[in-house]
């Protein structure tokens, strides 16, 4: 096998037309609201600290995300169906692998950040310098090449002999390995493995992280300080919300619970509207982008 089909999204033209639409505009909205972000955060000097710098990586993130997926579905929608090679296809699972993971690590550096800057706010800037902060991105980025290579690398090496045809609109891993013709326990194994390490442990992390953020919120007794921690919380909190809720409706429900169309749809609300909902949560309530937004426009 050299080339997989993918079949995307079949039905009449009409509603192609409009699916194709909706998701453009998603598209470009989602990249010029992300690239809005990063450039607020550049240039203006109150978005100088940590918070807003691992703000620019996951906005960074969600870009390539979106771009590793859209365009290549966009012509899929026109035509109906779209071969691609099967190293292309493969490409597209480890750049796809390689930004969610490295997003569930940076989301858990993010709820760290919170936690020292409300749980322990006189040791904040001795410890998250600008030196740690680099570490720190560097570290997820590493982290999630790792997780990468030990599910990815295997696949490259399985034949492929079966069927082609990928009904999804993207090469997601469960419907590539499903082409392979040998024997996949391995695989599926090392893939498990690596989400309890880089997915559901930086979950546990980011509930304990919040669990002391409520705790110490809770005990605040002035509620100017109560809202504004909690303002600074909130943004991350929805960001976590939706993205590890998309997630989990994805693989941890069976396969054999869901039909192709629900899959798609939930794959739709993964890949596309999360990226979109992210830049908007940050600057719908944040006072200090939305601050850096009206002196930009200005």
């Amino acid at each position: 096998m050299t080339t997989v089909l993918l079949l995307g999204f079949p039905g009449p033209y009409t509603v192609r037309i409009f699916l194709f639409l909706l998701i453009f505009i998603i598209y470009v909205t989602t990249i010029c609201g992300n690239l809005l972000v990063i450039m607020l955060v550049s240039s203006s000097r109150n978005l100088h600290s940590p918070m807003y710098f691992f703000l620019t990586q996951l906005t960074t993130s969600d870009i390539i995300l979106t771009s590793d997926i859209v365009p290549n579905m966009l012509h899929m929608i026109l035509n109906n169906g779209s071969s691609m090679s099967l190293s292309g296809c493969i490409t597209q699972l480890f750049f796809f692998s390689y930004l969610e993971c490295g997003e569930c690590i940076l989301l858990t550096v993010m709820s760290y950040d919170r936690y020292l800057a409300i749980c322990k706010p006189l040791y904040y800037h001795s410890i998250m310098s600008s030196r740690t902060c680099l570490k720190y991105i560097i570290m997820s980025w590493f982290l999630s090449c790792v997780a990468d290579f030990i599910t990815i690398l295997p696949i490259s090496q399985l034949p492929f002999c079966r069927s082609n045809v990928i009904d999804h609109f993207f090469c997601d891993f469960n419907p590539v390995v499903e082409l392979s013709c040998s024997n996949t326990f391995h695989i599926k194994f090392l893939a498990t493995l690596a989400s309890l390490v880089f997915v559901l442990f930086p979950f546990i992390m980011i509930i304990i992280s919040y669990a002391f953020i409520i705790h110490t919120i809770v005990r605040i007794q002035s509620i100017n300080q109560t809202n504004k921690a909690f303002s600074t919380c909130g943004s991350h909190l929805a960001v976590v919300s939706i993205f590890y809720g998309t997630l989990f409706a994805i693989y941890c429900i069976p396969v054999e619970g869901k039909s192709s169309v629900s899959h798609k749809i939930l794959s739709l609300m993964y890949c596309v509207v999360t990226p979109l909902l992210n830049p908007a949560i940050y600057c719908l309530r944040n006072k200090d982008i939305k601050e850096a937004l009206r002196k930009f426009i200005e």
